[in-house]
Parts: C-alpha cells; sequence; structure tokens
C-alpha cells in the first residue's frame, strides 16, 4: 500500500476505523513499516522532501496507534 501524503494517510485511517481494533493495528503497522521503508530509500536518494513526508505520515500513524493501546 503506498501512503502518498498526510491527507491519504488521515483517509486510511478513517478507512481503518470501521475495521475491528485488532485488524486497525495490523493494517497501521504494515503502513508504518512500509513508510520507514521509503523513508530510508528517499534518504538514499537524497529526496530529503519524501524522506520528510514519509515520516510525517508515520508518525500520524504512530500516534493513533498509542490511542488505540
Amino acid at each position: 500500500m503506498e501512503i502518498r501524503n498526510e491527507e491519504h494517510a488521515r483517509k486510511m485511517l478513517r478507512e481503518w476505523q470501521e475495521l475491528p481494533p485488532a485488524a486497525q493495528k495490523r493494517e497501521i503497522r504494515l503502513a508504518i513499516e512500509h513508510l520507514e521503508l521509503s523513508s530510508m530509500y528517499y534518504a538514499q536518494k537524497g529526496n530529503d522532501k519524501g524522506v520528510e513526508r514519509a515520516d510525517r505520515c508515520a508518525t500520524i500513524f504512530t500516534a493513533y496507534l498509542r490511542g488505540l493501546e
């Protein structure tokens, strides 16, 4: 799954809110892992804006995940 920006991250959270809590956690953890990999890729390519965008999206998901636990 490709999270394109912060707006898309929030949209996905709204969609995942309809899932049971365990499924929400799974989806969010997978998204965070993907974003961390994307951040590393962007860093390797020297794309600072991509790194920042991926990190902001991961922060949104991490904050939401803490609220579930």
